[in-house]
């Protein structure tokens, strides 16, 4: 899976995701990450990519033209390689391009594995009080959020939704089975989990997982999903139990 990330802080993006399992994985292959620099494409001499908003108000947008080359270029050298690796120059179905923004849907589980079936996605981030409505409403077919509050700009959301996509893409983790009892996967948050030692500050490990009866764990396992959503998200639990009635 090839993520692509249109930005004007390129390190920002690699140094945070080019490290530990994500970093591991796009060594392998699994995955490849590439930030693109918006300012590469400005017209402007001294690299400005930014104005004033007509009508006025407070701060700097980002304008149509230099965000518009840039993914014009990604997206032609995306086409490009999927018909040399096909070998055939068909057209393709369009490039996925996720706007992160406060304005969007709100990121979830099941968008991460919707989003995890795409050959390649690309992010665009914003900056500033965002970017020329026209070039969004040109090249934009995803509009995400990571959550109810606004941050300084678009890495740090694509960074989290890039991640969390990366997780579910074959070999990414060494072991499958993670993916599928994670918090979120089955709709309930994840069970208490316990490593060695079998006693630690007088508190012990529940004598169930100690016992080696497979189906008894399981069962204690899910019925502390249930407790724990119930408790802390009662949201979940709610959606969970109209889910899984008869």
């Amino acid at each position: 899976m090839h993520f692509h990330i249109m930005t004007l802080f390129p390190e920002m993006v690699l140094e945070g995701l080019c490290t530990s399992i994500i970093g591991r994985a796009a060594e392998k292959g699994c995955i490849s990450i590439e930030a693109v620099n918006i300012r590469d494409y400005t017209l402007d001499k001294h690299k400005k990519v930014d104005d004033y908003t007509y009508g006025g108000g407070a701060g700097m947008l980002m304008q149509a033209q230099p965000v518009y080359d840039c993914w014009k270029a990604l997206d032609e050298k995306i086409n490009l390689r999927r018909s040399i690796e096909q070998k055939s120059s068909k057209n393709f179905s369009r490039t996925k391009v996720i706007y992160v923004t406060p304005q969007g849907e709100v990121f979830h589980q099941k968008k991460a594995m919707e989003l995890s079936q795409e050959e390649d996605l690309i992010f665009l981030c914003g900056h500033y009080e965002g970017i020329d409505e026209r070039v969004l409403e040109e090249i934009v077919t995803d509009y995400i959020s990571i959550g109810d509050y606004v941050l300084t700009g678009g890495e740090l959301p694509a960074m989290v939704i890039i991640d969390t996509v990366s997780r579910l893409v074959p070999g990414v983790l060494n072991n499958r089975e993670s993916t599928e009892t994670e918090s979120h996967t089955n709709g309930l948050l994840e069970y208490p989990q316990y490593s060695r030692p079998e006693i630690w500050h007088e508190k012990k490990v529940p004598e169930v997982l100690l016992s080696g009866h497979h189906a008894n764990i399981e069962k204690w396992r899910l019925e502390k999903s249930l407790e724990r959503t119930k408790e802390r998200r009662p949201d979940l639990f709610a959606t969970y139990l109209k889910m899984n009635s008869p």
